[in-house]
């Protein structure tokens, strides 16, 4: 660390000495992982610059339209250079889709029928799916309600897919088999590009016309390929996530197959629509921009991540993933054990923030989810996890999922004001 950066935050920001040199001795532990880190990002910044020109981007692309939207260049071109950059024959990319949960729904909804059968292969889905699922809740429309069967296989005890299980769990009326890439609340590491390769190939050999379908969420830019490069029919994210780069406002996509897309947009808009209508209110400008520098943002995130677990390895923490281990998001589970570890960890997260860093998060009981949560977030864009933040569900055995930063250098100032707030409350001693 310069020495005029180490003056600044001890000065200027009252962080402990201890912290500044925890955190330059854990940085020089990951060096290697970070010069691995960054040859992904410089293969897919290439990679979105191609698509960008084969598509012959350009500034009529960022106006918009009015009323039903038809024919709008910019939203067209998006989803062309989406289409291009996950190698799928179709995509939706639009500001009408509220979030990755609203993505994931449409994935679902579009291509499932009555008495089709859905099976997670990852374990539990991340908590705000179960009542789209209609594992909780009742007469919300949930795919229970429209007659969709359910069935999840559990995760191996080393986190890997029971492929064993999961054959003996696909039947005749198995239309879909789905995988969440990232952890969500469990505590596991994500789900690799190389396994997704092998679930997909051992799913479509029981049968082809099954769809396996990819919560890619967190996912985009951690390897140089994407699920639909190694046989997911179709998978869904979030704009305020990865593919965002942090200036999306708003948004989701859906890419795959196309006959997959047209269900989805016919779910999105109506029967006989679909993606032909829908605004995108101008802000085609700043989801291209956005995914543009998107491969740089989610490496300086994905770096935070792996500093995050070499720290607080170093304290005795359990982490998942390790340090060392391959990512496959941005995700980075503490196991802090108690709940003022983590409301204090979360504490120090938002006083790092250039929003609202004067916040103190608090629990609460967050539509969508089982257990009151905690969440810190400062944030450009609201609710946006390519930015700096942090949150946890109040529950045994008390672990903080940390990710995002919008730089690598905010990113680890995160790790540091977490670790004071820790040590201010005396939950950490150094």
């Amino acid at each position: 660390m310069q020495h005029n950066t180490y003056e600044l935050l001890r000065d200027q920001f009252h962080i402990d000495e201890r912290i500044l040199a925890l955190i330059e001795d854990s940085e020089s532990r990951v060096s290697s992982q970070f010069e691995s880190l960054d040859d992904i990002m410089t293969y897919n910044q290439y990679k979105v610059l191609a698509a960008f020109q084969k598509n012959g981007i350009r500034d009529m692309h960022f106006s918009w339209n009015t009323g039903y939207g038809y024919d709008d260049p910019g939203r067209d071109a998006i989803e062309r250079v989406y289409a291009d950059i996950f190698h799928t024959e179709a995509a939706l990319v639009r500001p009408i889709i509220v979030n990755g949960t609203h993505a994931l729904t449409l994935a679902l909804m579009g291509p499932l029928r009555p008495g089709d059968e859905l099976i997670y292969s990852t374990g539990a889905p991340y908590d705000t799916l179960e009542e789209v699922i209609g594992i909780r809740g009742e007469g919300k429309g949930s795919l229970r309600d429209y007659g969709v069967n359910y069935k999840q296989v559990e995760l191996r005890d080393d986190g890997r897919i029971d492929l064993e299980a999961l054959g003996k769990a696909i039947g005749p009326a198995t239309k879909m088999v789905c995988l969440q890439r990232a952890t969500g609340y469990g505590w596991r590491k994500a789900i690799t590009i190389e396994e997704i390769e092998e679930w997909a190939a051992f799913v479509h050999g029981i049968r082809s016309d099954i769809i396996c379908m990819v919560d890619n969420c967190y996912g985009e830019f951690l390897h140089i390929k994407e699920p639909t490069d190694v046989g997911a029919d179709i998978m869904a994210g979030s704009l305020i996530k990865n593919p965002g780069g942090g200036l999306a406002l708003t948004g989701g996509y859906v890419a795959g197959r196309a006959d997959l897309i047209e269900k989805v947009s016919y779910r999105m808009t109506s029967p006989g629509i679909g993606g032909e209508c829908g605004l995108t209110f101008g802000q085609t400008r700043s989801m291209l921009q956005g995914l543009f520098i998107a491969p740089k943002t989610v490496n300086g995130a994905v770096k935070g991540a792996v500093l995050c677990a070499s720290a607080f390895r170093q304290l005795g923490y359990e982490v998942c993933p390790g340090a060392e281990d391959v990512r496959s998001d941005i995700i980075q589970a503490v196991k802090l054990g108690t709940p003022e570890a983590v409301v204090a960890f979360c504490q120090g997260i938002q006083a790092a923030a250039p929003v609202d860093s004067f916040v103190s998060p608090e629990p609460w009981d967050m539509p969508g989810y089982e257990d009151p949560v905690v969440m810190a977030a400062g944030a450009f864009v609201q609710g946006s996890s390519i930015e700096l933040s942090a949150d946890a569900p109040i529950r045994p055995p008390y672990v903080v999922y940390f990710q995002g930063g919008l730089t690598y250098e905010h990113s680890k100032f995160g790790v540091i004001k977490a670790l004071q707030a820790l040590v201010d409350q005396k939950l950490v001693f150094l």
